[in-house]
């Protein structure tokens, strides 16, 4: 079991820290498991992938004790980040977490935590929701389908967002981007009159680092291609829980990158 479980002890002390909001309270809690797991190894399910059993152990002893260890430091070190996941809801947290961050399916998420997948999409979409009253900013859709655009102006608006355009040409989405200026920006790569999403948002990025999100049924485009940070990819076609989960997680961590770090993208 040990040799199971301690490539991915980083992982799990990265998880900890998230949900106590320091190091030294989560290496206390994954300690925690660890004796636990030393006491009664049968604990781990090992009929588990090892990680998602670790985790699953972790959790359960989260949820059922408090170890109440305090922050070595002030509380002012703590980051935007921090505080933000505090404010969200303790099984909500988890559940984003778990998706967002360490990169568990909903269908490992919903083994770790011991419910349904439903319950785990219906805690995201709460994260989500919580997530955005913090975060609520501007939108621009870059898409030439009116039927795809309506729908993501839809996803958008429910998580709390403000769509301030709608573009279907390079031209029309450089226009808008420099009437408003938006906090996060949802685009498509091939647009209505053959010009490219990626040359849009290239000459955007020149002047204004915002997140994008890449929604788009050429994958391919964007992947063999140099891209900028901060850029997440959907496929179309795409589900309406991942729109709103990389809506939450890419506004979450506010992951801006300075302009003079950006390579250009390739269509």
């Amino acid at each position: 079991m040990s040799k199971a479980i301690a490539p991915h002890l980083p992982y799990l002390r990265r998880f900890a820290r998230a949900l106590a909001g320091t190091q030294a309270a989560g290496d206390a809690y994954v300690a925690a498991t660890l004796e636990v797991l030393i006491e009664d190894p049968s604990l781990f399910d090992s009929s588990l992938d090892p990680r998602v059993a670790l985790y699953r152990t972790f959790v359960g002893l989260w949820n059922s004790l408090d170890i109440n260890l305090k922050a070595n430091g002030p509380a002012s070190a703590a980051t935007t980040v921090d505080r933000k996941l505090e404010s969200i809801t303790p099984l909500p947290r988890q559940a984003f977490l778990l998706c967002a961050v360490e990169g568990f399916s909903a269908a490992e998420a919903a083994q770790i935590l011991n419910v349904d997948v439903a319950k785990v999409d219906a805690l995201i979409d709460l994260a989500g929701r919580e997530i955005a009253a913090q975060v609520a900013t501007d939108v621009l859709i870059i898409e030439d389908e009116p039927m795809i655009a309506m729908d993501l102006e839809s996803i958008v608006e429910g998580l709390g967002h403000r769509v301030t355009g709608v573009a279907r040409t390079h031209v029309e989405a450089v226009r808008a981007f420099d009437k408003q200026k938006p906090g996060l920006v949802l685009a498509d790569i091939q647009l209505a009159d053959g010009s490219s999403g990626l040359d849009a948002v290239n000459e955007m990025l020149a002047s204004f680092a915002v997140p994008v999100i890449f929604i788009t049924a050429y994958p391919d485009r964007l992947l063999t291609g140099e891209r900028p940070e901060p850029a997440f990819l959907i496929t179309k076609p795409y589900q309406p829980d991942t729109v709103k989960a990389i809506v939450s997680q890419a506004l979450f961590f506010e992951r801006r990158a300075h302009l003079r770090d950006r390579p250009q993208m390739r269509a």
